[in-house]
């Protein structure tokens, strides 16, 4: 937890020169790449996730995500998503969301490795509160050889239209896990 503290206080020291006041944030955008460190069950493991979303004409959404996580137990993790997804237009600041991926899963172990393959379903909102400050909740559900649903909390700050970082936090399933993280924008 206190790397996670330091990573968050050095992400947020470090980008403060990148704010500009002068430019609203008032539009939400789906085209972004993403970086967050990422911190499952209090130190049990950590690892980093990328994360594209790229938006096509008419609000469907192309998204995917590469997670790496090593485990204090001696197990490794990658999870590769690939899907698509759709956004409504709830209001000016605010939508709704969903997404259907593909999962391809790695785990190592000191003696033995397995693959998975499965789906994942995200549905959920986010909006703006402010025209710097975004937040987002959605319902998760991943079936992989089990199946598991979550919900996942999270807000980012934007220092400009195309830089935001925020935490999220992710709990009510299998695993909790709190990450850190920064988006950029392709506006």
């Amino acid at each position: 937890m206190k790397i996670l503290v330091l990573l968050a206080g050095l992400l947020l020291h470090g980008v403060a020169l990148a704010q500009s006041p002068q430019q609203s944030t008032a539009d939400l955008s789906y085209d972004y790449l993403e970086l967050r460190f990422v911190d499952v069950d209090s130190n049990s493991g950590d690892g980093l996730s990328f994360k594209g979303s790229y938006q096509m004409p008419s609000n469907w959404l192309v998204v995917g995500s590469l997670t790496s996580l090593d485990f204090n137990t001696n197990v490794d993790a990658r999870y590769i998503e690939l899907g698509t997804g759709y956004v409504w237009d709830f209001r000016a600041d605010f939508d709704l969301f969903a997404t259907l991926r593909y999962v391809h899963a790695e785990f190592d172990t000191p003696g033995r490795s397995a693959d998975e393959d499965g789906a994942a379903f995200s549905a959920g909102t986010r909006g703006l509160i402010t025209p710097e400050f975004e937040v987002r909740g959605s319902v998760n559900h991943i079936n992989l050889d089990s199946s598991d649903t979550y919900l996942e909390l999270a807000g980012d700050y934007y220092f400009s239209r195309q830089f935001s970082a925020g935490l999220s936090v992710e709990f009510g399933g299998d695993t909790d896990a709190i990450t850190v993280g920064a988006r950029w924008y392709f506006r």
